[in-house]
C-alpha cells in the first residue's frame, strides 16, 4: 500500500511519527554536543563554573521567552520547595555528568544514564504514590545487571567518574519525579525559571567557595554558550517529540545516542569501550524497553475501561 491511498488517519500518524523522528534527531545531537563541549570545558572550569554559565545563558533565554509571551502571572512561590528540592536533584546529577565526561569515555556515561528511567520507577511509588507492576520490576532487575556489567564492581577498581555517571542518573531520575509532581500544578514556564534562576545561584555560590572563579576566555565562551543553548534545546526536542509519537516510538530513537557517542570516543579521543560496556548497554537498553512497552500496555488498558 502506498502513502497516497493510506487513510487519512493513518497518514496523520505517520506524519507525526515522521516529525518526532526529526525531533529527535536534534535531540541526539544536542544531548551529544553537550557532552564533546562538557569535555574540552573540564580542562579549564570546574563543573560548578560550567554548571553557573549554562544556567546563566538559560536564565536569559528563559527570561526573554516568559516576557514574550506575556507569562510572567504564571510564575508564583506557592511550590517554591518541591522546585528547591527538584533543582537539587537536577543540579547534583549535571555536575555529576559533567564530571563523569571528563574523565571517562563516554560511552560508559551514556550507558549509566540511560538507568535514570529506571531509577524513576523505583522512586515513583515513594514520591508519586504510583505502583510498580510485575513487568516493571523485571525491567528494573534487567537494568540493575546492566549497571553491574558496566561497572564491573567485583573484578576491577571503580573508577570515580563511573560512580560520578552512577550517581548522576538517580540525580536526573529524582529531577524528572519532582518535574512530574510540579507538572500537576505548575505550568512549564515557573518549571523553567526556577530551574534556571536556582541552579545558576547554586552554581555561584558553590564555583566560589574557594575563592577562585575562571572566567570565560575567548576559546571556552562559545563552548559554555554552546552547553546552556543545547541543554535547553535537547530538552525542547524531547517534549516536542513525546508531544507527537508515543514513548514507544521516541525512546529507541534516543538509545541511538549511545552508540553514536561510542562512535564520536573512539573518532575523536581514541576511547575503546570494553566489552562490558557494550553488554551493560545492551541490558540497560532492554531493560527501558520492557518499562516503555508495559507502561504503553497500561495505558491502553485505562483508556479501555475508561479509567
Amino acid at each position: 500500500m502506498t502513502q497516497a491511498s493510506l487513510p487519512r488517519s493513518e497518514k496523520r500518524e505517520a506524519s507525526a511519527i515522521a516529525r518526532a523522528a526529526l525531533w529527535m534527531v536534534g535531540a541526539v545531537s544536542c544531548f551529544s554536543a553537550m557532552a564533546i563541549a562538557g569535555r574540552a570545558l573540564s580542562l579549564d572550569h570546574d563543573t560548578f563554573e560550567i554548571m553557573f554559565y549554562r544556567s546563566c545563558v538559560g536564565v536569559i533565554v528563559v527570561t526573554l521567552v516568559i516576557t514574550a509571551t506575556a507569562r510572567w502571572g504564571e510564575i508564583g512561590s506557592r511550590k517554591l520547595g518541591l522546585h528547591f528540592v527538584r533543582n537539587v536533584s537536577h543540579f547534583t546529577g549535571q555536575n555529576l555528568w559533567f564530571y563523569a565526561v571528563g574523565v571517562i569515555p563516554l560511552a560508559q556515561v551514556f550507558a549509566l544514564e540511560f538507568t535514570a528511567p529506571l531509577w524513576v520507577l523505583l522512586l515513583s511509588p515513594i514520591f508519586l504514590s504510583e505502583r510498580i507492576t510485575r513487568p516493571r520490576a523485571f525491567a528494573a532487575g534487567i537494568g540493575f545487571l546492566g549497571i553491574l556489567a558496566v561497572t564491573q564492581p567485583f573484578s576491577t577498581e571503580i573508577a570515580p567518574g563511573t560512580i560520578a555517571a552512577a550517581v548522576a542518573a538517580i540525580g536526573f531520575a529524582g529531577s524528572a519525579v519532582f518535574t512530574r509532581k510540579l507538572t500537576r500544578t505548575e505550568s512549564m514556564a515557573a518549571i523553567l525559571f526556577f530551574l534556571t534562576t536556582m541552579q545558576a545561584a547554586m552554581g555561584l555560590a558553590l564555583a566560589m567557595l574557594d575563592g577562585e572563579m575562571a572566567l570565560p576566555s575567548i576559546s571556552t565562551a562559545p563552548l559554555l554558550v554552546l552547553v546552556g543553548l543545547a541543554g535547553l534545546a535537547a530538552h525542547f526536542c524531547l517534549t516536542s517529540a513525546l508531544k507527537l509519537a508515543p514513548a514507544t516510538v521516541v525512546m529507541p530513537i534516543d538509545f541511538a545516542r549511545l552508540p553514536l557517542i561510542a562512535l564520536i570516543g573512539w573518532y575523536f579521543y581514541q576511547e575503546t569501550p570494553a566489552l562490558g560496556v557494550f553488554v551493560g548497554a545492551v541490558l540497560i537498553l532492554a531493560g527501558n524497553w520492557i518499562n516503555i512497552r508495559a507502561s504503553a500496555r497500561e495505558m491502553r488498558g485505562a483508556r479501555a475501561t475508561g479509567a
